[in-house]
């Protein structure tokens, strides 16, 4: 039987049947049927509490090491307030309301201004609250140069330093990014098409010299994490620029480097690389975000990649708080039960999702 060209008819449903059985077996590896297997195996043997909203049961002393909630996402006291009632024990605002406008110093001052109001509707629920850090991003410099700018926000108390994230060259080549950022006379709602490299380096953030080493001044903003002990994410780096990034940890022994989201198409690391970057004392930070609709890695395969990696360098994180996944702690949620599902022991989790990242807070 021959597969007919695109707009031919098929009269016969025995035949298309047996087409789309043949087209089945000729897909590589058949990996969307080795994901349905394992993942209904899981589906019906991962057995839990029932839940109860509002509170959620399964997140226990938790530490979100990424979590969204600036303008037009999630509320950042009313997600405070969840992973307070559900026992978390601390969330890392990549992003928060409010944190670029000119009256505020930066997210720490956005954090602090969540604390407050958390901490009195704690103590009327007679619950503990949850720890809060703010975060920083290096391309978000209010005019400064960054330096200048991280100088300033590491003085206010940010706890992490993420590298340049949307605006990177490498997230403009891969997605685009708002027009207006590189035409000032574009709309200012418009979303550009993934730039061609060349434009995407000419108008993006890049963090290597023509030779391949980390420019200056981010050498230097690596030095300022470590002299801070704080937190340095490697953010949307290019394999090249994060090979650098973890030359700069070794040569400065930093034990608070992460990469976020490793399997996103955003860095698409190799489990080999993972293995690298963990032997250099980096952490790969897992997140919701991989495994939602969005993205759709198959839960299996990063549950057997930590497995492999092994759970020393490796953390759990929701990366979430866009309208289009679940809040924070229902991301984180869903994660922890779907490795807990497809292996990962009770004492592994907990390490993934508790210890490593406080101690990369210094919240142990």
């Amino acid at each position: 039987m021959t597969v007919p060209n695109a707009g031919e008819a098929v009269d016969d449903i025995d035949e298309v049947a047996e087409l789309l059985a043949e087209a089945r077996l000729r897909r590589p590896n058949n990996a969307p049927h080795d994901r349905f297997l394992t993942s209904y195996k899981a589906r019906m043997l991962y057995k839990s509490e029932i839940l109860r909203p509002p509170a959620v049961h399964g997140v226990k002393d938790a530490v979100d090491l990424h979590c969204h909630a600036h303008e037009g996402q999630q509320d950042a006291l009313s997600i405070a307030k969840l992973a307070s009632a559900s026992g978390m024990k601390g969330l890392l605002f990549k992003s928060m309301p409010g944190m670029n406008r000119p009256e505020l110093s930066g997210p720490a001052e956005a954090v602090r201004a969540v604390e407050g109001p958390l901490r009195r509707w704690a103590d009327e629920m007679e619950i503990e609250p949850v720890r809060l850090w703010p975060g920083w991003i290096c391309t978000d410099t209010r005019g400064l140069p960054m330096l200048e700018a991280a100088r300033a926000q590491l003085a206010t108390g940010i706890s992490a330093i993420w590298l340049p994230v949307f605006r990177s060259a490498n997230t403009l080549s891969k997605v685009g990014g708002k027009a207006i950022w590189f035409d000032k006379d574009a709309d200012p709602t418009a979303w550009s098409d993934p730039l061609p490299w060349e434009k995407a380096l000419e108008v993006g953030n890049y963090t290597l010299d023509e030779h391949g080493a980390l420019k200056p001044e981010y050498r230097e903003l690596f030095r300022m994490a470590a002299d801070h002990d704080v937190m340095i994410s490697f953010a949307h780096a290019t394999h090249r620029e994060i090979e650098a990034m973890a030359e700069q940890v070794r040569e400065l022994n930093i034990t608070k480097a992460v990469v976020d989201h490793p399997f996103s198409p955003f860095l698409d690391l190799s489990t080999a690389q993972m293995k690298e970057l963990a032997s250099a004392g980096v952490y790969l930070n897992f997140t919701y975000d991989e495994i939602s609709p969005l993205l759709g890695v198959d839960p299996a395969v990063m549950c057997r990649t930590i497995q492999e990696i092994g759970t020393d360098q490796v953390t759990l994180s929701s990366d979430a708080g866009e309208p289009l996944f679940p809040n924070t702690v229902e991301a984180l949620r869903l994660l922890i039960a779907h490795m807990r599902a497809f292996g990962l022991t009770e004492e592994e989790i907990h390490e993934v999702s508790s210890v490593n990242p406080s101690k990369v807070l210094n919240a142990v």
